[in-house]
Order: C-alpha cells, then sequence, then structure tokens
C-alpha cells in the first residue's frame, strides 16, 4: 500500500500601503526537511504577495522529488 505524504505549508504576503511596498514568503515542511523562502517587491498590492506566496510554494513543491520512503 502507497503510504499518504504529508505536506504542510504556511504563506503570508503583506503590503504597506496599497499598491505599495510588499512582501510573500512560504515555509513547506516535507517529512523533516524545511523549505523556505521570502521576498519584497515595490509598487505592488497585498493581493499579489498573497497570491505570490502561495503560487512561489506549489511551484517549489512541483519540482520537488519526494522520497516515498518518508
Amino acid at each position: 500500500m502507497i503510504q499518504p505524504i504529508i505536506i504542510d505549508i504556511w504563506t503570508d504576503g503583506a503590503c504597506k500601503g496599497n499598491p505599495g511596498n510588499g512582501g510573500s514568503a512560504y515555509v513547506i515542511l516535507i517529512g523533516d526537511t524545511i523549505y523556505k523562502y521570502a521576498k519584497g517587491e515595490f509598487d505592488t498590492t497585498n493581493n499579489r504577495m498573497e497570491l505570490d506566496a502561495v503560487l512561489n510554494a506549489f511551484n517549489v513543491i512541483k519540482s520537488i522529488e519526494i522520497d516515498s520512503k518518508l
């Protein structure tokens, strides 16, 4: 039987002013491995940063070769 792999994802995005300076970040936990990333942008919106964090996290998960022995 195939064991399910649990992937925990935390994301956030924010902006000071709307539009204004903003940032997005994610933390991904797969087994004992943590992937994290944060970035900032000028002249952006809060909604864009929130979506950017989620999309970047999903793209990272797609690119990871997940070991079936987790």
